[in-house]
């Protein structure tokens, strides 16, 4: 099998790129309409594209969480900008994967798939992936296929 390579979705951060500029636009036409002669809004203008970095951010912690199916049936969990945390799980051990999905998640299909491995108290948890349900059939084939030495 190849090496499969998953980021959380972007839907949710096209969203909010939208709804943020849908704001900005929407300030700097009523500072242009209505407040441009108010002395006390002068900063307006100059403020409101920082909205903007909400869903910059948003981009950036998506640009740098990923996990990755490898070809040796294993998986590689990473996340973090300045700092990086990476959890390693040989597919063999999983034993259960899980998929969440809120009502907004549903709408968007996407959801959250939930790793339980064999030997691990925790579980590995990805947030807000694309087709969760299609993945968590890909891992436990996967799984499988290391089980038996394929």
């Amino acid at each position: 099998m190849t090496e499969v390579i998953v980021h959380p979705t972007a839907k949710f951060i096209k969203a909010g790129a939208i709804l943020a500029a849908i704001v900005v636009l929407g300030v700097e036409i009523a500072y242009l309409t209505q407040w441009r002669h108010n002395e006390a809004l002068t900063w307006v203008p100059i403020v409101a594209p920082l909205v903007l970095l909400w869903p910059a951010e948003r981009l950036l912690r998506r640009r740098f969480t990923k996990a990755v199916f490898t070809a040796d049936h294993r998986l590689r969990y990473e996340v973090g900008i300045t700092s990086k945390a990476t959890r390693n799980i040989q597919l063999y051990k999983v034993q259960d994967v899980r998929v969440d999905q809120r009502l907004a998640q549903r709408l968007w299909k996407v959801g959250d798939l939930s790793i339980e491995t064999a030997g691990e108290a925790s579980r590995l948890t990805i947030h807000n992936v694309d087709d969760p349900q299609a993945l968590a059939d890909d891992i436990m084939t996967r799984a499988q296929n290391g089980s038996t030495g394929t």
